[in-house]
């Protein structure tokens, strides 16, 4: 027995009203405005939003590993030979950096914060004690005095004096903790007997746990999405002076901890580094996986720190004027008190050969040595990431000093540090939840397609199935009612 024809039209009906309406929905993007909107309206800083609360204090750990590197023949680079170095660590320390002294101004377009951050040592995902860890590396306090006093005659004769009865050269043995959170510096002390102004410890991190770099104000995102967490002053500034161009002094993009969402792939993401005293920019590489989020990586262009006959933007990196080194690296000296640091990606990746054939011991590599943002592209937020920067010191014959006399002029490294961040299980399950659910919400219009067409199968099947059964009734009544004997 067939189906009524009623039951196949209305079958059929459906299949095109299902089909008109999805292929309506999949050209107006109803449903992936609907999820965008949603995005754009939750990523703001404001009270209330799971943005704002992972902005003021990320769930996700963040981990500093310190590498140094031990010279291991300090006579012969004085005599003029080649540095040889040993890579040790790393030192690992949880750092905490969560936004305080947190205001609303603007009616809610802009807050301002500071961010105090806080190293604890982590001796389980550590490779020695730093507290024990001898390190012989350059003596940037005596390196910078040096080229302080270098144009004074009488200062020269003061500190080769000091030198002497302090019995300091331009290599110090110290322990890692001394090196990194600071030492009373006898050559520094006797200059701070005469100039206050002058610090009598040194460290590389020296005043920097426990602290913050100064107030931010950024914008919340409340008139554009693309605007959230943009920097728009610190320090009460907003720009720089320590570059000779106003755009090398331009702080631009966020603070590198997240980023607007709805990021495509053609995109240039800009960050301002105050460690590196600039701002930066990352382009896309490749898409991946972390944890079953979908990603986007960016990671910084060579030209960032490419001489300026490569990159011309960069001449007003070049301090005095004119001043230029070579591409992979940043003289910083102007932003760290006049000490010659210069700064690079570790093992002075992405650097002239140059550099790398300098000192025996480096070993540049990308895995290790890149920086790099993994970005969740619908919401934006920043899912894995690694800031990798290296510290040096400029060495160079200065006249007046004997122990300079025969050392080669070179960007000599004194460590480096991975600072690194990877979400955790509980945030990754719940963004995974969230995709899910914007994912099921966008692909509403291609089920009712699907739903379309079943239903057009099935009117087919029933309108084939009804005309076999006609045929096979007209057959019937064409057979006659007796059959001849």
């Amino acid at each position: 027995m067939g189906v009524r024809p009623g039951v196949t039209y209305t079958i059929g009906i459906l299949c095109i009203i299902f089909l008109i309406a999805s292929i309506a929905l999949l050209v107006t993007n109803v449903f992936v405005d609907v999820v965008e909107k949603y995005i754009k309206k939750e990523v703001q800083l404001r009270n209330g939003t799971v943005a704002f609360q992972t902005w003021k204090n990320p769930p996700p750990p963040i981990y500093v590993q310190f590498y140094f590197f031990n010279v291991t023949n300090p006579e012969e680079v004085l005599n003029g030979g080649k540095p040889f170095v040993e890579e040790k660590g790393p030192y690992t320390y949880r750092e905490y950096k969560p936004k305080e002294n947190v205001m609303f101004l603007d009616d809610g377009q802009k807050v301002s914060a500071v961010t105090t951050k806080t190293y604890v040592f982590v001796p389980e995902l550590s490779n020695g004690d730093p507290e024990t860890d001898l390190i012989r590396t350059v003596n940037i306090p005596v390196v910078t005095v040096m080229n302080t006093v270098r144009y004074s005659s009488l200062q020269i004769l003061l500190l080769k004096a000091l030198l002497i009865i302090e019995r300091a050269g331009i290599f110090t043995t110290r322990t890692v903790h001394e090196l990194l959170w600071g030492y009373k510096d006898p050559v520094l002390s006797a200059i701070h007997f005469l100039e206050k102004d002058v610090d009598d410890y040194f460290g590389l991190y020296y005043k920097m746990n426990k602290t913050d770099d100064g107030e931010y104000v950024f914008l919340t995102g409340q008139k554009s999405y693309k605007n959230f967490t943009t920097i728009v002053e610190w320090r009460g500034n907003n720009s720089l002076d320590w570059w000779t161009t106003d755009a090398c002094n331009m702080i631009n993009g966020t603070d590198g901890t997240s980023f607007h969402p709805l990021i495509t792939k053609n995109e240039t993401l800009f960050f301002f580094s105050s460690d590196l005293c600039r701002s930066l920019y990352a382009n896309f590489e490749q898409e991946l996986s972390v944890k079953g989020i979908p990603v986007l990586r960016f990671v910084p262009p060579s030209e960032i720190f490419a001489n300026f006959t490569v990159n011309p933007e960069n001449a007003g990196f070049c301090v005095p004027a004119g001043n230029c080194l070579g591409s992979g690296l940043l003289n910083v000296s102007m932003c760290r008190q006049g000490a010659p640091i210069v700064l690079s990606s570790p093992h002075f990746y992405q650097a002239d050969q140059k550099y790398i054939d300098d000192i025996e011991g480096m070993h540049p590599d990308k895995a290790n040595h890149e920086t790099f943002l993994d970005i969740n592209s619908l919401t934006g937020l920043l899912v894995r990431a690694a800031k990798r920067v290296q510290i040096n010191v400029y060495i160079e014959p200065i006249a007046g000093f004997d122990q300079t006399e025969n050392v080669q002029t070179l960007v000599f490294p004194v460590m480096y540090l991975n600072e690194s961040v990877l979400i955790d299980n509980a945030s990754a399950a719940k963004l995974n939840s969230m995709l899910l659910q914007s994912k099921v919400v966008t692909v509403i219009p291609f089920m009712i397609m699907g739903l379309g067409i079943l239903f057009g199968l099935i009117f087919v099947i029933l309108v084939c199935t009804n005309r076999n059964e006609v045929n096979e009734a007209s057959e019937a009544e064409r057979t006659p009612l007796l059959k001849p004997s």
